[in-house]
């Protein structure tokens, strides 16, 4: 896997082709189908999942993968702070979108879950551009349907609740309440960072507490720092396979406006790059980065700050898919 990188798999130079030029790609990587000879010697495939179905106030996220599409034309290769080009280590690809049903959210889901469950038999490992965080669930249902796993989650919400508006089940609120009771997350290797803002109840918290989540507000999370908070995250998951959800509302508003469900006193983007810097050596199978919504993001930073975080989370991804490989 780090051996001479497959030119194939190269994104596009911006000295051979300019940035806003051609047909945007995650990251100007090569889009492949399943068609396509290149497709089976895929190792990390970018997908988008573009839907919101489980929004409940501002929609917006379904457009999420393509505006972070056309903005991650800027990434470069290397990361210049952890020496990671994951372009060399593994093989990427942009995959294309999971196509949802926009008027049937049990129906996406399903749809989702197959898409990962494809990817999960071919071995290749997901990075995710949602999409709201609803949309978490089934790819967990694919990746963890063999045993639960780890799992990391940035964001200033729990959605940890049991259901929405007369017993409805599956919202942006409450998906990882589902993972938990469906067995596809341990919540003893769970912790949760940045939780915060104003709350109908302590319902949430409550429950999660009560099963065995670790969940970090923001104010400890301030007081402590984040080698200390990711020291602690890095022990509750240990070893075993770990899965990381990225939501962009964990970051303040003031650099990440674009997003549903914003809350303020939240970290600053570059706290944000740190936390996922830290995640390095953790024996990830997979991130996601949601809940970027454009039509509340009028300059594009909250899409670039969240491709900037989707290529962090890809030079974890890719460190740890080469030790794998490595035995």
């Amino acid at each position: 896997m780090t051996g001479t990188p497959n030119p194939f798999f190269q994104p596009v130079s911006a000295i051979e082709l300019p940035r806003f030029a051609g047909v945007p790609s995650f990251m100007r990587l090569p889009y492949l189908t399943p068609a396509d000879a290149e497709y089976a010697q895929v190792q990390m495939g970018l997908v988008g999942i573009p839907w919101d179905g489980g929004t409940t106030n501002r929609p917006g996220p379904r457009h999420g993968p393509r505006q972070l599409r056309d903005l991650s034309t800027m990434i470069r290769a290397g990361n210049p702070v952890t020496g990671v080009n994951p372009f060399v280590t593994v093989n990427c690809a942009d995959l294309g979108d999971v196509s949802p049903n926009p008027v049937d959210l049990m129906d996406s889901m399903a749809r989702i879950t197959a898409f990962y469950s494809k990817l999960k038999a071919r071995g290749i490992v997901p990075m995710t551009a949602g999409g709201d965080h609803l949309s978490t669930l089934p790819v967990l249902r694919a990746l963890a349907a063999d045993e639960p796993v780890g799992f990391i989650q940035f964001d200033s919400h729990t959605d940890l609740f049991d259901s929405y508006f007369g017993g409805n089940k599956y919202t942006h609120g409450t998906p990882f309440r589902r993972a938990i009771e469906e067995g596809l997350i341990d919540p003893k290797r769970m912790v949760q960072i940045g939780i915060r803002g104003t709350a109908y109840n302590a319902e949430d918290v409550e429950w999660g507490e009560a099963q065995g989540v670790r969940i970090i507000r923001i104010e400890e999370f301030f007081a402590r720092g984040v080698d200390d908070v990711m020291a602690e995250a890095r022990r509750i998951v240990g070893d075993g396979r770990t899965y990381c959800s990225f939501d962009i509302d964990f970051v303040d508003p003031a650099y990440a406006p674009g997003t549903g469900t914003p809350e303020v006193g939240g970290p600053t983007s570059f706290q944000a790059q740190q936390v996922v810097r830290a995640l390095m050596g953790l024996n990830l199978i997979g991130a996601d980065l949601v809940e970027v919504s454009p039509p509340f993001d009028q300059t594009g930073n909250t899409a670039w700050l969240g491709v900037s975080l989707m290529f962090e989370l890809m030079c974890v991804l890719a460190t740890a898919m080469a030790a794998r490989a490595a035995g």
